[in-house]
């Protein structure tokens, strides 16, 4: 790519590695020259958290305010009710209005701590599809915004393709996915004067469509820019860890765990994850990420409490940091570690380590506990656990035991 942008967040992109693909870049970059335009990614309501994969986008977001523009959080209370196809290989789940509207609630606690919401020139605005979604008359949709799309440009979309190709059924619901999203850009569009729609390259189709439409049924310039979909350096998926989804929101994932996730960084990613998920100057994430041996850890410490403190504030990492200098350097059991707390009542007369290594969120499943002992990868106040029938009572609890699964996941058990 040997274009020279103009605006600064068109330039943070390309610096920082946000940009895979965009429909038009000059027009584009001209475009946000005159400052405070409007910018968009939907985020579907499928869970009560966003995860770590959604993160590049919500930093998207943060950029587009912090270079003198307005984001737009577009929250699909009404396209979560169909269910987006990209990439899947079975449908999603149908959830309730109540199920969505209690998962927006939660959604909406992270983008607080991203964007700051307002009324003015750059205020972000929170904006949910089911407000013109909702009320659409059918056959007066089909009319006016289904003639528009073609079957066949529409079957040709690497998204469907896929599904398709490994003939996996694709039902007429998710089919209307990508009408509903190219409906919502020009929606934003002629609402509130969005001229640009992000998303990761997955959303690339989606994106032209809504392009494609607001053009020819309202005749607006609008713009489509898209991120690389991230796997770290050994091939794994963004947003996963060993024990499942890597959440945004604190009671579902302490923030202590959030900043352990940073913390265990592959070395080839450091400098990177920098880059998208700090705000740290160019140079000096190129500097920490170059660094060697023993060094790279402090640089991973940095990228830690970075993002831990964009997200759950600067005593969260820091407390975070204090724990694990507390549980790695001095073998000790640290203050932020995440704790279950169990009743008498919990306890009976004793209950397994196997169902501690669980409850604890150390291990997915009874039989990955098992595995974990097994393999001497259990460990019970830093001594090796062996037995896996072991049962613990009320006596073994009158001090809090701590739990590790490997070097690097460790969690505490108490009495309340």
């Amino acid at each position: 790519m040997t274009y020279h942008p103009k605006s600064d967040f068109v330039t943070v992109m390309m610096e920082r590695g946000f940009l895979a693909d965009c429909t038009d870049y000059q027009g584009l970059d001209e475009a946000l020259l005159k400052g405070g335009q409007p910018g968009y990614i939907g985020f579907d309501a499928t869970a009560k958290s966003l995860h770590v994969g959604s993160l590049i986008q919500i930093m998207m977001l943060r950029w587009l305010q912090k270079t003198g523009n307005k984001p737009i959080t577009l929250m699909g209370g009404g396209t979560t009710k169909v269910g987006d196809p990209s990439f899947r290989a079975d449908e999603r789940p149908l959830l309730s209005p109540d199920e969505i509207d209690e998962n927006i609630a939660g959604i909406k606690q992270v983008f607080s701590a991203y964007l700051t919401y307002g009324d003015g020139p750059t205020g972000a605005m929170m904006i949910n599809n089911a407000e013109w979604l909702d009320d659409l008359n059918y056959l007066d949709f089909l009319r006016d915004i289904g003639r528009h799309f073609s079957i066949n440009r529409m079957l040709s979309f690497e998204s469907v393709k896929s599904r398709l190709d490994r003939e996996q059924s694709l039902s007429f619901l998710e089919f209307n996915y990508m009408i509903l999203q190219a409906y919502d850009f020009m929606e934003l569009h002629r609402r509130y004067g969005c001229i640009l729609q992000m998303g990761g390259s997955d959303q690339w189709g989606n994106i032209v469509n809504g392009i494609d439409l607001t053009r020819r049924v309202i005749d607006g310039e609008v713009y489509g820019l898209t991120s690389p979909l991230l796997t770290t350096s050994d091939g794994k998926k963004m947003g996963k860890s060993q024990s499942g989804a890597v959440w945004l929101n604190a009671e579902m994932l302490a923030p202590y765990e959030f900043w352990q996730f940073w913390r265990n960084t592959t070395d080839a990613d450091v400098g990177r994850f920098l880059k998208l998920y700090t705000e740290l100057a160019v140079d000096e994430c190129e500097r920490l990420g170059s660094l060697q041996g023993s060094e790279i850890n402090e640089a991973k410490i940095r990228l830690a409490n970075e993002v831990t403190t964009l997200l759950h504030g600067a005593e969260a990492a820091a407390a975070a940091e204090s724990t694990a200098r507390e549980v790695f350097e001095k073998g000790g059991v640290g203050d932020d570690l995440p704790t279950l707390t169990l009743s008498a009542d919990d306890l009976g007369d004793g209950i397994s380590i196997v169902q501690l290594i669980v409850r604890s969120g150390l291990a997915g499943s009874g039989k990955e506990a098992k595995r974990l002992i097994a393999e001497n990868g259990a460990r019970m106040d830093d001594q090796p656990l062996t037995n896996a029938g072991l049962m613990i009572d009320a006596g073994a609890l009158s001090n809090p035991i701590k739990l590790s699964a490997g070097k690097k996941r460790h969690a505490l058990v108490q009495l309340g």
